[in-house]
């Protein structure tokens, strides 16, 4: 047979078609799976880059990374022993003493640098504990259901429903004083408001159509809620350990002032209640209790901003409405 015969024309052509399309579907997948990892590794950086783009939390940034520097770098800031006695007694700010001297001739300045290493840690080492407890609960309770959930619910709703301050209390008055102390405490008392947060976040992710098919396919239920559902919750995590740390924070102040703390450890509480027993406030000298008391005030106040950063960056609707607000002006200097 010729190679002119149409009936082998009509043959070739049917094999090089389908030739065609065999490669055209086998090479289609590899651009799809190229672009899927593009899409996932996008979020991510986009949601750092949009966090260092934020006002608020760059500002937020700053001031806790300096009180961190603060805190690390304490024996070359204010070497010495911050607790030493001398007989100066109470001076108001000078330049020899910038933040004045207590009733019992100690430098508030050293006090205040030392401070924030005892504060700063408990702060920080409960949120982590806390926010770790709640987010074990919360991904058990979202996961499994049922018994589970009932019974880890049940142990929450116990915690929230017990006033936090009286347990607080009780809790540091028959332990032994000490830093560890506090942060068992703290961390006993703070773990079921963001267990209650994350297990509601993960019982809606929990009905999405990647965990099913993560569970289908069988994967181990660890696996599917530390490697498919927690990455899905990132923000609410962090936004969650934000806020235990402003709440170790604060409470540590609350129980050292109360004296429950260790008074010979110093922090910012202890420094609050020794300036109550010397009757600082009575007596006028407020340069001993207002450094203390404005360092509590401005780590609050930048973990906050960090938190209202990453909730307008992780927030769809807050982001809309900062879309809307913006877009005016963006029009009015196009139109310009």
């Amino acid at each position: 047979m010729s190679a002119t015969d149409p009936i082998e024309v009509q043959l070739l052509a049917n094999t090089d078609f389908e030739s065609t399309s065999a490669t055209t579907t086998i090479q289609s997948p590899q651009p799809q799976s190229s672009n899927s990892r593009r899409r996932r590794s996008r979020p991510r950086s986009s949601l750092v880059r949009s966090l260092l783009r934020n006002r608020k939390a760059v500002i937020g940034l700053i001031i806790l990374a300096l009180f961190l520097l603060t805190a690390l770098l304490a024996p070359v800031i204010a070497p010495g022993n911050p607790a030493l006695i001398t007989s100066l007694g109470a001076q108001p700010p000078s330049l020899e003493h910038p933040f004045g001297t207590t009733p019992k001739g100690q430098d508030v300045f050293d006090l205040t640098v030392w401070g924030s290493r005892s504060s700063l840690f408990v702060g920080f080492t409960v949120g982590l504990a806390a926010t770790a407890i709640g987010m074990l609960v919360g991904l058990a309770s979202g996961f499994f259901g049922r018994r589970i959930d009932n019974s880890l619910s049940l142990a929450t709703n116990v915690f929230l429903l017990i006033p936090g301050l009286p347990l607080l209390v009780v809790l540091a008055a028959f332990l032994p004083p000490g830093i560890g102390t506090v942060i068992l405490v703290l961390t006993i008392t703070g773990w079921a408001g963001s267990a209650r947060v994350l297990r509601s976040q993960a019982l809606s992710i929990r009905g999405k159509d990647f965990v099913a098919a993560s569970i289908v396919t069988g994967e181990r239920p660890l696996r599917v809620m530390f490697r498919e559902m927690l990455p899905n919750m990132a923000s609410l995590v962090m936004i969650t350990l934000i806020g235990s740390v402003i709440y170790g924070i604060g409470a540590q102040a609350g129980l050292e002032f109360l004296g429950l703390g260790d008074p010979s450890v110093v922090s910012w509480g202890t420094n609050l209640y020794w300036a109550s027993n010397d009757g600082a406030l009575a007596s006028g000298y407020w340069w001993v209790f207002i450094p203390s008391g404005l360092c509590i005030a401005l780590v609050a106040f930048a973990l906050s901003l960090i938190n209202y950063g990453v909730d307008e960056v992780s927030n769809p609707r807050l982001r809309s409405s900062r879309r809307r607000r913006t877009s005016p002006i963006a029009a009015t200097e196009v139109s310009r």
